[in-house]
């Protein structure tokens, strides 16, 4: 069970690094770049989130793996429930409303309705905290092992 834990933990942190590295650091930055076409910019973001969101569904699957294998604090559900029920809704509401509209712009379109992007932030942004948050809690609690000789 310890080791479950151990897990738990190494996954959330790693789990929360992609978000940071992705959401927060690769897509404002590749807009910076001046050769990028915002059409080419859309569409390298399409495929990147894709393909993130997919890596968030095989971590959030593991998570409830070890989850469901371990007990945890009403905190720490609680955190997950919220990471869980934000990954759902990405996958089926907002990745598809998100990629609806950058294949618009990318054809040249406007769209009619504001982006809901800010949503897409606002939810990795919690998620970050809630995993970190999940993270600590756990490690927290872990036996410290030390090395005597």
């Amino acid at each position: 069970m310890k080791n479950n834990r151990v897990y738990t933990v190494l996954l959330c942190f790693i789990w929360a690094g992609m978000i940071l590295g992705i959401s927060f650091l690769e897509a404002p930055v590749k807009f910076t770049a001046p050769s990028l076409t915002l059409a080419v910019g859309l569409d390298v973001g399409r495929h990147v989130f894709q393909a993130f969101n997919k890596i968030e569904i095989v971590f959030g699957t593991l998570l409830v793996i070890l989850m469901v294998k371990s007990i945890f604090t009403f905190i720490v559900n609680s955190l997950f429930a919220v990471v869980l029920f934000l990954l759902i809704l990405e996958c089926f509401w907002l990745l598809p409303v998100l990629d609806e509209r950058a294949l618009l712009l990318i054809a040249g379109k406007i769209p009619e309705r504001e982006s809901p992007h800010v949503w897409y932030i606002l939810f990795d942004a919690v998620k970050v905290v809630s995993l970190i948050a999940i993270g600590l809690v756990i490690m927290k609690k872990l036996p410290i092992v030390s090395e005597e000789n």
